[in-house]
Parts: C-alpha cells; structure tokens; sequence
C-alpha cells in the first residue's frame, strides 16, 4: 500500500509544492489548511505520516498534534520549523513528535525524512502486534481446562495478579507451573519488564551466587566484564525460581537477605542495588517436610508462602483430558504437518484412565508420538505408547501385516525404548543430566534419542 500522508499548513503555495512533489514520490497525500481540520481528518484518512506546520492561526502546530495523539497515540508528528526555532522543535520532541524539518527544506533530506518516519511507525505496529500476540498467548483462555479444580486455581491466579505479592507455585512435575507464572506475570502491573525464570535444580553450587546477583569485573580472574545477574534482568519485572526446593541451604541465606533488604551486591561489588522484583517460586517437594528434615529454612518458607497455588495432578481432573487431547492435536498438526482429525473412544477411554504420572507435559508427548503413528487421519488404541494400555500382549497390539519379524521387533524395539526414556525423564523431573546417569548413556546420546523420538523437553 502506498504510504499515506497528511500535510497541514496555513499557506496554499506550501501545500501545492509538497502535495505534487510527495504525489511523484509515490505517496498518497491529503492537505489542509489547520490544525483544526487535520484533526478531523486523521479519522478518515488515517494517515502514516502527518507533515505539520508550527505556526498557524488558530491552533499551533504543537497544541494539534497533542490533539491527534491523544486520539491516536500511534502517529507519527513531524512539526514543519520556521529557520532558528530549535527550541520550538525541541519542545514539540518532548511533547510527542517524532521529528523535525525547518524551512526552507531541501527535498532530499524530508524524503529521508519521511522514510525513516514511516520504517519507525511500521516497527511500532510490528511491536504492538507481537505483543498482542504475547498478552493472547498467556492469557486465562489459553489455560486447557474444565475441571473445577483448575477453576478455584484460575480464581486464585486472577487475584494475585492484581497484587505484588510473593507466590509459592506447588505440583508435580508436569502440571504447567510455568505456564501459571506466565498467567501471573503477563497479567499483572509488570508485564511489560522481564519475566526471568531460574531452574534452581540446575546450577552449579559454586556458580549460584554470581547467576542470582552477578559480579563487577575484576572480582575474580576470569571476571574480564561485569555480568549482570538474574535478580537485576528481572528488575521491574518477575523472577521465577523453578524447583526452589532444591536451592542449596548456604544459597537460602543469600536469598532471605535479599527478599528482606530489597537489594544485591553483586559478587566483588560494594555497591548496595536496589530492586524490585516480583517472586514466584515452585516446587514439586513437600517444603514442610524438608524443613524437618534441615534442608529447608522454615524463615525463608515464610518468605515464600505469603500466596501459595496448589496444581492439582492430572489423574484428579481426568475431565480436563479431552480438552487437552484436543488441543495438543491442533497444535502438533501445525508443528508436524498433519492432519489427525479425530481419536477413536477405545483410545480417549484409555487416555482417561492411565494415570499421568508425568502429568500433561507427560500427556502431550503421548499424542505427539499417537499422531505420528495414525493412519487415516484417526488416533487409535493401536497408536498409544505402550504404557497407557496397560503393555497388551505382543501378539495382540501388534498384527503381522506386510511386515516382517525384523520389522516388527525394530518397532517394538523403537517404541519401548522410548517409553523408558520418557519414564525415567518424568522421574527425574525431566533433568538431562540426572535422566542420563539413571539410564546409563551419555547426555548428548539422550538429547539424540529425545530428538529422534520428538520428546517434548519443557
């Protein structure tokens, strides 16, 4: 489409000039004579671009453009300058324009001009397009469920979004506590700063310290530049401290204090930084029984548990299933390029009653591999993982066809195998590293057989 541009200014012969000359140029251009009458036609002509004079009688260049703003906050104002009024200009900056031109004006440089002005609104609608698209992608809708058990959590969400409160997040692995600090935080007052999360369970003892609150350069021999840590990326915004169960007890100190003080040093640094972050964390421990047990602090349990959600597991909200089935369809057909229509009742009815140990990160792999073994364009007993039918006789899941033994068995092979990883993968809350000691192979030969298997690592 043709950029489109409005010229507002008092004099004719102006308006002539730059109404042919951007007409040349391939503009689609309207002109008036006030800023009274631009106003009214911004609603009509919606342009890209409005070219606005200083100096008009009646209403001045600025006081218009405030007017327009105000009506539409996306335009894009360049204030047209008598020669030597920069500070008229500077205050038609600071008001909301997004540049200047003085007259006399060279052609060359307003196209420039008027380029740079159009590049700079189509950057600012790609911007508010991805984040619409971010505020739908986390919204309460996007959240799978029926169940009344996921609505008294979508209840509590809803809340504390409204609040700044500390959260504590509780369920088993796979439930989506992600996902509800991404409700929590793209819905409350700081979604427009980060949402930072950190796995607890993952990093080294030695290195916890530097990532939380970074260092200044020179606090250690390899620290040739500052590194700004997680707690300061979150300023502003929501930090998200996933398996916090798992934080080493000399760390728990570290981070009482910071919850207390509301600021860091960062390692090697004497200068005290304020922040203000928002705290979510999650756990799939009893927190009460490690604090029992001395591997918890029950002070910084207190920190925590100022707001706590509990997820339900999916084996107590089976009627979320179909929901869930239906969405992971819609979603893979679009990943995978398929077209799985429909799952027949006998495989929904299994689906039903298998019991998610891994939950629905557990549920989603399930239908990811179900669809890439379907025929016709169904989902059947016959293309469930192994697990959730109970482990039938070979025999009778799988038919002699057009296949082989060697076939055969390679399939079964391929398909056991996977079950397996995927077990072990739920019971080390799906930590590589863990997952691999546990099955005896290399941590690059299980990325590999999770990649050639399409497991869903979340």
């Amino acid at each position: 489409m043709e950029p489109r541009i409005l010229i507002v200014d008092d004099e004719e012969k102006i308006r002539t000039i730059l109404y042919h000359f951007l007409s040349d140029e391939g503009f689609k251009v309207k002109s008036v004579s006030s800023g009274i009458k631009a106003i009214n036609t911004v609603d009509s002509f919606h342009p890209d671009i409005v070219l606005m004079d200083q100096n008009m009688p009646g209403m001045n260049g600025i006081e218009a453009m405030e007017l327009i703003l105000s009506k539409d906050p996306s335009s894009v104002v360049i204030i047209i300058t008598a020669h030597g009024a920069i500070s008229f200009a500077v205050k038609a900056i600071k008001r909301g324009a997004y540049d200047y031109i003085e007259k006399p004006f060279d052609n060359d440089k307003l196209l420039l001009l008027l380029y740079r002005a159009i590049d700079h609104k189509s950057l600012i609608s790609k911007m508010s397009e991805l984040k619409q698209k971010l505020d739908d992608k986390y919204s309460f809708g996007n959240i799978i469920s029926q169940s009344d058990e996921m609505g008294r959590v979508l209840e509590q969400v809803k809340k504390i979004c409204e609040t700044d409160a500390t959260v504590l997040i509780q369920g088993e692995t796979g439930v989506g506590k992600e996902l509800i600090t991404q409700a929590i935080h793209y819905n409350s007052h700081r979604k427009e700063k980060p949402l930072i999360a950190v796995n607890c369970g993952a990093i080294p003892i030695h290195l916890l310290e530097n990532e939380f609150f970074g260092h200044d350069k020179g606090a250690f021999t390899d620290a040739k530049e500052s590194y700004i840590g997680k707690f300061e990326q979150a300023n502003g915004g929501t930090l998200f401290l996933d398996e916090i169960g798992e934080l080493p007890i000399e760390a728990q100190v570290k981070l009482l204090r910071v919850l207390e003080d509301r600021t860091i040093y960062r390692v090697g640094g004497k200068k005290a930084i304020p922040i203000s972050v928002r705290i979510i964390s999650a756990t799939n421990k009893n927190l009460a029984e490690k604090v029992q047990n001395d591997s918890f602090r029950l002070d910084l349990l207190y920190r925590l548990n100022i707001f706590t959600i509990t997820i339900p597991p999916l084996r107590e909200r089976t009627e979320d299933i179909p929901l869930l089935v239906d969405h992971f369809i819609r979603k893979h057909n679009s990943k995978l390029k398929l077209n799985i229509k429909s799952i027949s009742k006998i495989a929904m009815e299994l689906l039903m009653q298998y019991p998610w140990p891994g939950n629905i990160r557990d549920l989603e792999n399930a239908i990811q591999s179900a669809m890439i073994l379907a025929h016709d364009g169904i989902i059947t007993e016959e293309t469930l993982p192994m697990r959730v039918c109970g482990y039938p006789e070979v025999e009778e899941k799988f038919k002699f066809g057009k296949d082989g033994l060697d076939e055969k068995v390679k399939l079964i092979n391929s398909r056991v195998e996977k079950e397996i990883i995927i077990n072990a993968l739920n019971k080390c809350e799906f930590n590589r590293t863990n997952t691999a000691n546990m099955l005896k192979i290399s941590r690059k030969t299980l990325f590999n057989k999770m990649k050639e298997y399409e497991i869903i690592a979340q």
